[in-house]
């Protein structure tokens, strides 16, 4: 099976567990950011995670360092059928547990060479996404189960040009898991309800590259630059289908393919600014270019026609994102930001297994230093997604000529908490 730019995208639908940044994309690389909702990202040298949006800043560590945090996501994504097919209640295709909660992970390791470079090492994800509805849910042609699954390893390195002015370059090793199953749902053809209609899943690895810039106006401003490429991940997958034969269906048999996915390229500018010795203020423009995104098809060896097609129409997306820290004591910095998300997705093309919308993050949250050499940080996002409402036609009775869709109205909103511990040496 293949699928041409995008296997990801048909596949995705809310997370990081629902991922909770634009489509499948993370933000959740650390939690020193979290707190501000991951403003100045690319200009703000907290930790070792630096590695992970702007490989320049680790020419301002004059130690080593190791930063490892998590982050727990808890989606609240509800379905409400406003429309049902077949003469089912509208009723009959609400939905509030699609997306489970979910933890992310990362760790990261910056080295100084010397007084010009530095090398730098990081383990974390850009992209994820986990739905599921139960597997005779009536409109389980477009709902059944998706899940992807990334992890990046990060090489970084960094050279300090001068006083003012530093670059860095990172190689990525991405590895990626993905699955999509549908099911038949309600027919007039007499298929069971949970009677799969197809079966996706493989896994792979790509390889990436990644650049930044810091330029320091003077020790209180500063601003930064970066930009991570697209990940092409090309592997070997299986499809299946539980259809009978007698109507062009694999019956269970499992067939071998090829699977290609396009991971977006991701590009961010900041800016960092000490206002006073307590306050500061940060800011970021981020830009993931989802228009490489445009449609999943699938292919099995033996046909030259799809067996899986979905069209996605994605758009590139804009993050803005403002937030400041307050450093009250010695001990305790305060953080706090605010950022609007804009979703990629189509209007006319949204779906309940990509229930994606432009959202809201309102974070707060801290860092408390036990010592000169470890500290620990703190923080708590609020995510507040606009309501959809949208019509989605059924593949199943579109593979076989009808014209048959399911109305809804959509909401997404989640919570994400996190915790992350850094020493220096």
């Amino acid at each position: 099976m293949k699928f041409t730019k995008t296997l990801i995208a048909a596949s995705l639908a809310v997370v990081s567990a629902d991922s909770f940044a634009a489509a499948f994309q993370l933000a959740e690389q650390n939690v020193s950011g979290l707190g501000r909702a991951y403003a100045g990202e690319a200009a703000v040298a907290d930790d070792a995670s630096v590695v992970a949006r702007n490989p320049a800043l680790m020419s301002l560590f004059k130690d080593k360092q190791i930063s490892v945090a998590g982050i727990a996501v808890i989606p609240d994504v509800s379905l409400k059928g406003q429309s049902a097919a077949y003469g089912l209640d509208a009723n009959s295709i609400d939905d509030d547990s699609i997306a489970p909660s979910a933890f992310i992970p990362a760790g990261y390791f910056t080295m100084p060479l010397n007084d010009k470079v530095s090398l730098g090492f990081g383990a974390f994800s850009n992209f994820g996404l986990s739905t599921e509805f139960n597997d005779d849910y009536a409109a389980g042609s477009i709902a059944g189960e998706t899940e992807i699954v990334t992890v990046n390893m990060n090489a970084s390195a960094s050279y300090k040009i001068n006083e003012q002015f530093s670059v860095g370059l990172g190689l990525n090793y991405v590895y990626a898991d993905a699955k999509v199953v549908r099911n038949a749902g309600a027919n007039p053809f007499g298929i069971p309800a949970n009677t799969q209609i197809a079966h996706l899943e493989g896994d792979d690895y790509g390889f990436g590259w990644n650049v930044g810039a810091m330029y320091q106006l003077d020790e209180n401003n500063r601003f930064g630059f970066s930009y991570r490429s697209e990940t092409d991940i090309d592997f070997e997958g299986e499809y299946s289908n539980q259809l009978p034969a007698a109507v062009g269906g694999l019956a269970g048999m499992t067939v071998p393919g090829e699977l290609k996915l396009t991971l977006p390229a991701i590009a961010e500018f900041s800016g960092s600014h000490q206002l006073d010795k307590k306050l500061g203020v940060h800011y970021s423009i981020l830009w993931t270019g989802w228009d490489s995104f445009q449609k999943l098809e699938a292919y099995t060896p033996s046909r030259e026609t799809p067996v899986f097609s979905k069209e996605e129409n994605f758009s590139d997306s804009m993050r803005y994102s403002i937030g400041t820290d307050y450093q009250y004591s010695d001990a305790l910095l305060l953080r706090a930001g605010i950022a609007y998300d804009e979703s990629p997705a189509d209007q006319s093309h949204l779906s309940i297994s990509i229930p994606d919308t432009d959202r809201f993050w309102f974070s707060f949250g801290g860092n408390y230093a036990f010592s000169e050499n470890s500290n620990i940080d703190l923080g708590v996002s609020i995510l507040r997604g606009k309501t959809q409402n949208f019509t989605e036609k059924d593949s199943l009775a579109a593979s076989l000529g009808q014209n048959v869709s399911w109305e809804y109205e959509s909401k997404g909103h989640a919570v994400l908490l996190g915790a992350q511990y850094n020493y220096t040496f």
